[in-house]
C-alpha cells in the first residue's frame, strides 16, 4: 500500500474515521501485551474518551502522560510494539496513531501488522500468530492524530502498532466493520449490537455525545456513555438512523434512558426499512419508505423500557426519532436473521478469512 502523508490536509478527516473503532475498550478491546510501558501504561491506548494532559502532573517515573509511552532505545535497529486483541473481528479500513501531548517524545515511524486467531488464545499464541502487515512503516508526526488508510480487506482479530524505535503514543484507533462469525447469529439476537456488526449511518446532532454509544455492549454507566444531543429550540425533533447488523425480523425492543433525568426524550418511535427492495437509490432519505415498528410513545426519564414491536417482514435499517430532543443510554432491537441474511453472513466471514490464516478452514 502507499504511504499516506500525514501532514496532508486531505488526512485531517478521512472518510473511515466514521467506522466503529474497533480497539476501543468500549467495544470491548484489551491491549493484550507490550514489550515495553516503563512510562505510560498500554491500556490507555484504547481508552474511548480522547487523551487530556496535565503539565503538573509528575510521578516517580517523570511526566504522566495519558497515553502508551516506552522507555529510550540504546541498542541499534530494534523498535517498541503493542499488541491490541479487537473488540469483535472486523475489516480494518484505517488506523489513527494520535500522539496528541507527545511534542519530543513521539516515534517519528510507525506501522500496523494483523492476525487472526480464533477462540480465546493465550499471548504466546498470539505472539506466535502469522502477521500481516496492513501498514507499511510510515512517517509520524508529534502532537497531532496520524492517519493511515488500510486497503487489506480481511478479517482480524488482532492488530500491532509498532513505533521506531521508541516513543509515545496517546491513542490509537482502528476504525473499520465487525464481520461476525455466522455461528454467533443464529436464533434471537441484538440486530442494533455493534458487536454483531451494526453501525450508525446518520444523525441529526450530536453536540454533546453520538448516538454510536447506545449501541455499544453493556449497560452505560453514566449519561456520557450515551447519545446527547443539543436543545432544540427550533421544530422538528432528532433522529438517528442504523444499519443493522443484517437483515433481520425485529421482535422486541429496548430503550433505555438511564441517567437521561432531565434530559430524557418526552416520546421515542422507531421506524424500519428494507434497502434491499430499493436498489439504485437512497430509500433512507425518503420517509414514505420507511415502516413504522414502534409508534410514537411516551418514555420516562430514567428507565429501561422494553417494547414488542409491530410484524411486518426483515429489515436492513432502523431509524430512531426522538420528541423533540433528549437523550438515551442504549437502544437494542431483538430478532432474528431472515434465511437469506444468514447465508449472505456466511458467506462474507468465509470470503474474509486471511489467505495464511490457521483457520483458514473455516
Amino acid at each position: 500500500m502507499s504511504t499516506p502523508d500525514v501532514t496532508s490536509p486531505e488526512y485531517t478527516s478521512p472518510e473511515y474515521t466514521q467506522l466503529p473503532d474497533l480497539a476501543s475498550r468500549a467495544l470491548g478491546g484489551s491491549v493484550s501485551a507490550a514489550n515495553d510501558e516503563l512510562f505510560a501504561q498500554r491500556e490507555n491506548l484504547i481508552r474511548p474518551e480522547a487523551p487530556f494532559f496535565d503539565p503538573t502532573d509528575f510521578g516517580h517515573k517523570g511526566k504522566v502522560y495519558d497515553g502508551w509511552e516506552t522507555r529510550r532505545r540504546r541498542d541499534q535497529g530494534g523498535n517498541d510494539w503493542a499488541i491490541v486483541r479487537l473488540g469483535a473481528p472486523g475489516i480494518v479500513h484505517g488506523v489513527v496513531v494520535d500522539t496528541a501531548y507527545f511534542t519530543g517524545n513521539y516515534p517519528p515511524f510507525v506501522s500496523v501488522e494483523a492476525a487472526f486467531v480464533e477462540g480465546y488464545p493465550s499471548i504466546d499464541e498470539v505472539l506466535n500468530a502469522d502477521w500481516q502487515t496492513i501498514v507499511d512503516k510510515a512517517p509520524a508526526v508529534g502532537d497531532t492524530p496520524n492517519f493511515y488508510e488500510v486497503e487489506d480487506r480481511h478479517r482480524w482479530t488482532h492488530v500491532r502498532l509498532s513505533i521506531y524505535p521508541d516513543g509515545g503514543v496517546a491513542r490509537f484507533r482502528v476504525h473499520g466493520r465487525v464481520v461476525q462469525d455466522p455461528r454467533f447469529l443464529g436464533g434471537t439476537v441484538d440486530l442494533l449490537a455493534a458487536e454483531n456488526g451494526a453501525w450508525l449511518t446518520e444523525c441529526s446532532d450530536a453536540f454533546y455525545s453520538s448516538p454510536a454509544n447506545i449501541i455499544l455492549p453493556g449497560r452505560a454507566r453514566n449519561m456520557g456513555e450515551g447519545w446527547e444531543n443539543s436543545r432544540r429550540r427550533g421544530g422538528g425533533n432528532d433522529f438517528a438512523v442504523f444499519e443493522l447488523a443484517a437483515p433481520g425480523v425485529p421482535r422486541h425492543a429496548e430503550i433505555d434512558t438511564s441517567y437521561y433525568v432531565g434530559n430524557a426524550p418526552g416520546w421515542v418511535r422507531l421506524s424500519a426499512i428494507d434497502s434491499r427492495q430499493h436498489a439504485g437509490v437512497n430509500p433512507t432519505a425518503d420517509p414514505a419508505a420507511w415502516t413504522e415498528v414502534l409508534p410514537r410513545t411516551a418514555v420516562q426519564p430514567d428507565t429501561r423500557h422494553r417494547f414488542l414491536l409491530e410484524q411486518s417482514g426483515a429489515y436492513t435499517h432502523l431509524r430512531l426519532d426522538v420528541y423533540p430532543d433528549g437523550g438515551l443510554s442504549r437502544l437494542r432491537l431483538f430478532g432474528e436473521l431472515d434465511g437469506a441474511a444468514l447465508d449472505a453472513v456466511d458467506q462474507a466471514w468465509q470470503a474474509s478469512s486471511p489467505a495464511l490464516a490457521a483457520s483458514g478452514s473455516l
